[in-house]
C-alpha cells in the first residue's frame, strides 16, 4: 500500500508541480521508503531566493499515519524549525489525516515560511536539540503559537 500510494503522489507532483516545489529524483529509492523534496522561497517573503531540503521518511503505516518530516542540509531559521531540522506543525503529528499528501505537507511548510515576519530560532532550540532524538514524531509538541 505505501510504494503505491507514494509511486500515485510522486507522478502527480512530477507532472504537475506546484509553484515553489520539487521532487528531488536523486534522492529516490526503489523502496520508496525515503524522498527528499526542494522548497523553494517565494517572491516577497524572507525566503525568497532561498531552497530548503525537506526529507519525507515513510514507514509501513502510510498514509494512516504521518511520515517522518524534517529538513535536511540548510536549515530555514524560523520560529517553529529546530536547528537540528525539527518541524513543529500539528499536521506532521498529532493533527495528521490520511487524506494529507506530500504535496499538502510541502505547501502547508512553504506557507508557514512564507508566513514568517522575523527570522529566528524558536525560544527553547539550544535545549530542545539537546535532547531531541532523530525521530521529531518523539517529540510532544505543545502548538500554543499560529501567529508566525
Amino acid at each position: 500500500m505505501i510504494k503505491q500510494r507514494v509511486q500515485k503522489e510522486l507522478r502527480q507532483l512530477t507532472e504537475e508541480p506546484p509553484s515553489g516545489i520539487s521532487v528531488d529524483v536523486a534522492s529516490l529509492e526503489d523502496n520508496l521508503s525515503e524522498l527528499k523534496m526542494n522548497l523553494h522561497g517565494f517572491e516577497n517573503t524572507l525566503y525568497e531566493g532561498e531552497t530548503f531540503q525537506l526529507l519525507f521518511q515513510f514507514d509501513e503505516n502510510y498514509p494512516f499515519h504521518s511520515p517522518v518530516v524534517k529538513f535536511t542540509g540548510k536549515i530555514p531559521i524560523h520560529p517553529h524549525v529546530y536547528s537540528n531540522g525539527h518541524i513543529c506543525l500539528s499536521i506532521l503529528t498529532t493533527g495528521w489525516l490520511p487524506s494529507l499528501t506530500i504535496e499538502s505537507v510541502c505547501l502547508s511548510i512553504v506557507s508557514m515560511l512564507s508566513s514568517c515576519r522575523v527570522k529566528q530560532r524558536p525560544p527553547n532550540d539550544a535545549s530542545y536539540v539537546s535532547r531531541a532524538g532523530e525521530n521529531p514524531k518523539l517529540t510532544q509538541w505543545r502548538f500554543d503559537d499560529d501567529t508566525v
